[in-house]
């Protein structure tokens, strides 16, 4: 019987045999991409893809980039020069993967993601909380502590990283060019957390986080934390408020910090006001006490070359006059004027107090102060909530923590406490030099938002 098919077409058994190949070929064609994506993925991790709303590696382009908030982690190994001069390559780079494999689940667990390695230090984002990024910095701090004891065992120096956060908003994306794309963040959050860490060597201290940290945290009260001063991280850029977390301390050191917590910031106010005659004998007395409180012994080695060469290491804040130029301004008109009768009220509280007005009169500068606070909050939330402004709770979490710090400051205006001029210099800290930080970025990113929702006019905005 004659085929139905052609002599060169081949028979039926040839043809699907053909098709049983191609389909094992295509199989394992799928087989290799889906291997290769996920070798891929050790090096561009999947939750960035998911952050960048992308399915799958392979729709990634150069370009592609989305604003969020997160809070960023830079940890870094101290004296790994010194570390590894003894060393062999090969054993550097084993206690380097030592090191890393341990850390990396502890990240993972509190939803960190490792944008990436540098060396002996590590990048991490955290677009869940502020919590989940000093819980994880704690958490490897203690996990060190273990690993320590184990390397000391084995007659090996122990580890010391330093590692700094920060939260706010930054950007997304991938960057690159010709045949080299990477996926990373840009933005100032990014480098005040690295300008942190690079802070912790010279406090002394393992941990710092900035004042947005402090501010998005839920409790900050879970945590054991004082104010460490206010930082220059640019020419440009108003001085930043940092903050020291030591629950990872020694034992006894943590508890002489907690013990001495009011007096060493008292002393810190004093210092980054030029009053350094003020702050000498709290830090010796302080000091005297807890010899490993490094960063009281920092204070107190700068208090004394100020007075010994009158060069003053700090913020280089303006007690002056502080308006809001164009610098500061918003471009909405409304919010702009509100932000100039705050700036007034504070100074005439400051000024109350500094010229030694009755309380009564302070009592009511600061009940007026209150009020056009929470004018102005109330204003900004509404607007916020009426244009859907992404970043909403966010802003609001930093309305509230400014209105606790007025609320700590009216408590000891009524208290009359007999200091008035730590009560002068905490006004001028905690809330005119915050008030300016908070109008240089969260303000002027809302400002940026209403012009796009067609709120003002591009001109005005500076």
């Amino acid at each position: 019987m004659n085929s139905s098919f052609d002599i060169n077409e081949g028979t039926p058994t040839d043809a699907a045999a053909e098709l049983a190949f191609e389909r094992e070929a295509h199989a394992g064609t799928r087989a290799r991409l889906k291997l290769l994506e996920s070798k891929l993925l050790n090096f561009v991790p999947r939750d960035m893809i998911s952050l960048l709303n992308k399915g799958s590696l392979f729709n990634i382009s150069l370009g592609d980039q989305v604003e969020k908030k997160m809070a960023v982690m830079f940890t870094d190994m101290r004296d790994f020069t010194t570390l590894s001069e003894n060393m062999t390559s090969q054993q550097t780079f084993n206690m380097l993967n030592s090191y890393l494999s341990m850390m990396n689940p502890i990240i993972s667990a509190h939803q960190g993601i490792i944008d990436k390695y540098i060396g002996d230090a590590i990048m991490v984002l955290f677009p869940t909380s502020s919590e989940d990024a000093l819980s994880t910095a704690l958490s490897m701090l203690a996990r060190l502590k273990e690993y320590n004891a184990g390397r000391l065992r084995a007659g090996y120096r122990p580890i010391q990283i330093g590692i700094g956060i920060n939260t706010g908003l930054l950007m997304l994306g991938i960057i690159g060019g010709g045949n080299r794309m990477e996926g990373t963040v840009v933005g100032r959050t990014v480098n005040l957390a690295s300008r942190l860490e690079s802070f912790t060597k010279i406090y002394g201290t393992h941990l710092l986080i900035s004042e947005y940290t402090f501010c998005s945290l839920a409790d900050p009260r879970r945590f054991s934390i004082r104010y460490l001063g206010r930082v220059k991280i640019s020419e440009k850029t108003p001085a930043e408020s940092i903050y020291e977390v030591f629950d990872y301390d020694a034992p006894h050191v943590k508890e002489l910090k907690t013990k001495s917590l009011k007096k060493f910031e008292e002393a810190v106010i004093y210092y980054h006001s030029r009053e350094v005659a003020r702050a000498l004998p709290i830090l010796e007395g302080i000091v005297r006490e807890n010899p490993d409180d490094n960063p009281a012994k920092m204070y107190l080695k700068r208090c004394n070359d100020y007075l010994e060469t009158g060069n003053y290491v700090g913020a280089e804040e303006s007690f002056g006059e502080v308006n809001c130029s164009g610098e500061y301004q918003t471009g909405f008109a409304e919010i702009d004027h509100q932000h100039q009768e705050l700036l007034a009220h504070i100074r005439e509280l400051y000024e109350a107090v500094m010229a030694g007005k009755n309380w009564g009169a302070i009592s009511a500068t600061a009940d007026s102060l209150g009020k056009h606070i929470q004018v102005h909050f109330e204003f900004e939330e509404d607007l916020m909530r009426n244009h859907f402004y992404p970043f909403t709770s966010d802003h609001i979490a930093h309305h509230n923590s400014y209105t606790n710090n007025f609320l700590e400051l009216k408590n000891d205006i009524e208290a009359q406490i007999e200091n008035r001029l730590f009560l002068g210099l905490r006004i001028h800290l905690f809330l005119l030099s915050r008030l300016m930080n908070h109008l240089t970025y969260d303000d002027r990113h809302l400002g940026r938002f209403l012009n796009e929702c067609g709120l003002l006019e591009p001109d005005l905005l500076p």
